[in-house]
């Protein structure tokens, strides 16, 4: 089974950040090597503002960057489409994440995937299915 990816944890992985642990790490190399992970489609939005920010700076332009950061052979993006927006609207008002956490773990709620996530607001409220490397 495979798992989708918080905007960190896709970011970390693929720049190869220390904050990553050296155990999700490997697992996520083992498991892209047999099914690729999954990103929400919004992750791409918070990677550019990111970029746009100053709060991460890619090695090489941004265009060529985030083409290679979510290339077909790297990674899968699950599109914003109605059943993520269903999953959204069934969400409980009280996890007052921001929108893009919003709709990360609605995302993973609509497609049955776990999460991969350092997020503690996301952890705490148990509302996604926590992937476990």
């Amino acid at each position: 089974m495979s798992v989708l990816l918080d905007t960190h944890v896709w970011l970390w992985w693929l720049t190869g950040s220390t904050h990553m642990r050296a155990r999700q790490r490997q697992a996520l190399d083992q498991l892209a090597a047999h099914e690729l992970p999954f990103i929400a489609a919004i992750s791409m939005w918070e990677a550019q503002m990111l970029v746009s920010r100053g709060r991460l700076i890619p090695a090489e332009p941004f265009d060529r960057w985030i083409r290679r950061m979510t290339a077909p052979d790297t990674v899968r993006i699950l599109p914003l489409d109605s059943d993520v927006v269903v999953s959204l609207h069934e969400l409980p008002t009280s996890f007052d994440g921001d929108p893009a956490d919003r709709l990360i773990v609605a995302t993973a709620r609509a497609h049955a995937l776990p999460l991969a996530t350092h997020d503690s607001a996301i952890r705490g409220s148990r509302l996604a299915r926590l992937w476990r490397p």
